[in-house]
């Protein structure tokens, strides 16, 4: 079972280091769902039910609809500039969170005691209800917003004034016809 745990782990990190290294953005906003839905995967393994379908749903679902959104509005521009951390802070920090998380990790396993948990619906309906209640409501919140945004009616075009059209030339009045003598009235 280890093993699997460490397989998770790797995959999920090598989907986050692809993520960061992807040249287009929607490439990596998929390397980011896929890491999002390999860590909902762990904490499924790890008991952590409840988290685990957030994750899934959130993580992996909403955000990553979201992103992929906002990379058709926006677009894919290519931003360059310079490194706003250091590369030799950075890779300190990456290296300290991964010792601190293993230390972590390996004290929580040597001291886990044993528990017995409910059933799965027991668990969600009757002591976790809300929170499920709250994430079926952000998630339709975030669909109807961005179902929102994609529908946006668009005021219809008006047409072009042409020349012929705006120039209007007079048209010619019909000429009157003189009134006959004997028809006159003399007053």
């Amino acid at each position: 079972m280890e093993i699997l745990y460490i397989a998770l782990v790797v995959a999920a990190i090598v989907c986050a280091f692809l993520a960061i290294r992807a040249k287009r953005m929607l490439v990596a906003a998929l390397w980011l769902a896929a890491t999002s839905a390999l860590v909902a995967i762990i904490f499924f393994a790890l008991g952590a039910y409840q988290v685990a379908v957030i994750e899934l749903s959130v993580g992996a679902g909403l955000v990553t609809i979201l992103f992929v959104f906002a990379i058709s509005l926006a677009g894919e521009d290519v931003m360059t500039g310079r490194r706003l951390v250091p590369r030799p802070l950075t890779w300190a920090l990456v290296i300290l969170s991964v010792g601190l998380l293993g230390w972590m990790n390996l004290s929580a396993i040597s001291a886990a005691p044993q528990v017995t948990e409910p059933s799965f619906a027991d668990m969600l309906w009757q002591q976790r209800g809300l929170d499920v209640l709250v994430q079926i409501v952000l998630i339709f919140a975030g669909v109807l917003g961005l179902l929102g945004l994609l529908s946006e009616a668009k005021a219809p075009a008006k047409e072009p004034v042409t020349t012929a059209r705006a120039i209007k030339t007079p048209q010619p009045q019909p000429k009157s016809q003189p009134v006959p003598a004997s028809r006159e009235v003399r007053a």
